[in-house]
């Protein structure tokens, strides 16, 4: 790689790392994995930079390698694998009902199947139109609207188990 292709792709990188942290993060549920999957993405985008910054969208390019690098990833037979044992923490103080929402909401997310995950991420935390999302996932516009209301339907019946949201923390 060039010299300044590889400034450009440096400047890239220190200006949308925590942002693919943190879509990585709402992907996988897991701070590590997400930073695997960044690593991952980052190894392919630089191999691949001169075909990468000719693209129309740049930005949804590269979510588009982060999300195919995790699905890849959930296919691999030791991530199918749990641990049965918890860590002894010391309980984080109490920050309020905001950290426990996030928490909440974070569980059931997790309950959703891949697809249907990566849709409402996309979609909500990353704020892509159905047909940016459709574009990332190979998919076609109606497969993505149609997994956005199956994935939110089943988010409503999962709150609705929730004691929390039945004493109205959420409301």
């Amino acid at each position: 790689m060039r010299r300044a292709d590889e400034d450009e792709f440096r400047q890239f990188v220190g200006a949308r790392l925590e942002q693919l942290r943190r879509t990585a993060y709402l992907l996988c549920r897991d701070w590590h994995t997400a930073d695997d999957l960044v690593s991952i993405t980052l190894g392919k985008l630089y191999r691949g930079w001169r075909r990468v910054r000719a693209a129309e969208n740049v930005d949804a390019y590269v979510r588009r390698v982060l999300t195919h690098a995790w699905l890849d990833e959930r296919r691999r037979p030791w991530r199918r694998e749990r641990s049965t044992d918890e860590i002894p923490d010391a309980p984080a103080p109490d920050t309020g009902p905001s950290l426990a929402d996030r928490e909440l909401l974070l569980e059931l997310l997790g309950q959703l199947p891949e697809r249907r995950r990566a849709v409402l991420v996309l979609r909500f935390y990353c704020d892509l139109s159905v047909e940016e999302t459709a574009e990332i996932l190979g998919v076609t516009t109606g497969t993505v609207k149609s997994q956005a209301a199956r994935a939110l339907e089943t988010l409503r019946l999962l709150a609705a188990d929730q004691p929390a949201l039945r004493a109205g923390r959420f409301a």
